[in-house]
């Protein structure tokens, strides 16, 4: 009688039906593409963009088509983008084993001009996905899909920072228009009234129709100002009363000196609380901050860091690690920085604070995983209150 380990080689030995299916997601219609192995000339065939139902029915044509049977394993991909991770839910409900690939990480032509279509977008990645599951590690970059909790904490800061710029940019637009006319006016209280005194360069107020659009635009500036202070009245409230492990994180980070509330959070929700990192190489390449050889023969130089990661903490990074040299300046990190850096000129401090960037976030990261304080770092006099 054959021994368990021998049944499983033999049963290993066979694998199963497979449909393998690519999806090429545009805003009206996808794309699909099925095949069952390499040789095999993929069936392709368009539906409606959302419609799951005709999706599910090409599905069991396929199989029908290939010749599988209906409980015959479905395996998929398609490209990260606007449809999000909706239908990666979707599918995995569906017992499809499905991968969200990284646009970026999908190998093309080198050459100055190269065509792209759906057609050819799909059977790349039907190819792709059989040399994935042949088990060629590196051919792509899968995306890690949060869960709907885990992306659902992302939106508060998000929407806060998207309300920032969008404020920012009618600030830039009403002092663009006023340079125009030779105006420099300072922003500041009843800027509507301002506006009515304000004159142009040759003495002259200003257009009816200008000044009717500053105001209008300074009243955009307005709502969008009330907006962000009910995002942040929200975002202390939920600091002070939820008691759930991950805002507990970002009280734990908040308690450093030089870390405020802002930068707390934002690493506890969009990075900290999302992946469960296991070294430090990792935290620093889902950031964007590890270094980018560049060897041919006996040419060898370094391309800078890989800006590969999640761009909002790789900006915070950089933002806090200046923060960190005045508000922590016994750290054993700014310590290290003068050092390093702290005489030489200005580009290579901007190079060095690169380097503190990526050390600060991953001692951040142990405090946050195991409470131990970066080396000389100390926390706030007196508990802060968001």
């Amino acid at each position: 009688m054959a021994t368990p380990a021998a049944r499983r080689i033999e049963q290993d030995s066979f694998p199963r039906p497979t449909l393998y299916l690519a999806f090429a997601l545009g805003k009206n219609t996808w794309k699909l593409g099925f095949t069952i192995g390499v040789a095999q000339q993929p069936r392709e065939r368009m539906i409606p963009a959302g419609e799951v139902e005709r999706l599910q029915q090409e599905i069991a044509r396929a199989k029908q088509r290939f010749g599988l049977p209906e409980e015959a394993c479905v395996m998929s991909c398609y490209e990260a983008g606007r449809d999000g991770f909706w239908l990666h839910r979707y599918l995995g409900a569906h017992g499809i084993q499905n991968h969200v690939i990284d646009s970026a990480s999908i190998e093309v032509n080198r050459r100055q001009r190269r065509a792209k279509t759906d057609r050819l977008d799909v059977r790349k990645l039907l190819t792709m996905l059989l040399r994935h599951s042949a088990g060629e590690k590196k051919v792509w970059s899968v995306v890690r899909v949060p869960s709907v909790e885990e992306e659902d904490r992302r939106q508060l800061h998000r929407e806060l920072t998207t309300a920032k710029q969008d404020r920012t940019r009618i600030v830039n637009r009403i002092k663009g228009l006023l340079a125009g006319h030779g105006v420099q006016l300072v922003l500041q209280g009843d800027v509507e009234a301002q506006l009515d005194q304000t004159h142009q360069w040759d003495g002259a107020p200003l257009p009816s129709a200008l000044r009717s659009r500053l105001k209008r635009a300074w009243q955009q500036v307005g709502f969008l100002t009330a907006h962000i202070q009910t995002l942040e009245a929200e975002r202390r409230a939920l600091l002070r009363h939820r008691t759930d492990p991950v805002i507990a994180q970002v009280r734990q980070l908040f308690t450093l000196r030089g870390i405020g509330i802002k930068s707390a959070w934002l690493y506890i929700m969009e990075f900290f609380a999302w992946r469960d990192f296991q070294t430090a190489k990792q935290v620093g390449a889902l950031a964007g901050l590890t270094t980018t050889p560049h060897q041919s023969g006996q040419s060898r130089r370094e391309l800078g860091i890989a800006k590969a990661g999640n761009r909002h903490i790789r900006a915070m990074a950089i933002e806090i690690a200046w923060a960190w040299r005045r508000f922590q300046p016994d750290s054993a990190l700014s310590q290290w920085y003068e050092r390093r850096f702290g005489a030489g000129s200005a580009r290579l401090r901007k190079l060095g604070i690169v380097a503190l960037a990526r050390k600060l976030l991953i001692a951040l990261w142990r405090f946050v995983k195991t409470g131990v304080l970066p080396e000389g770092a100390v926390l706030k006099t007196a508990t802060p209150s968001p």
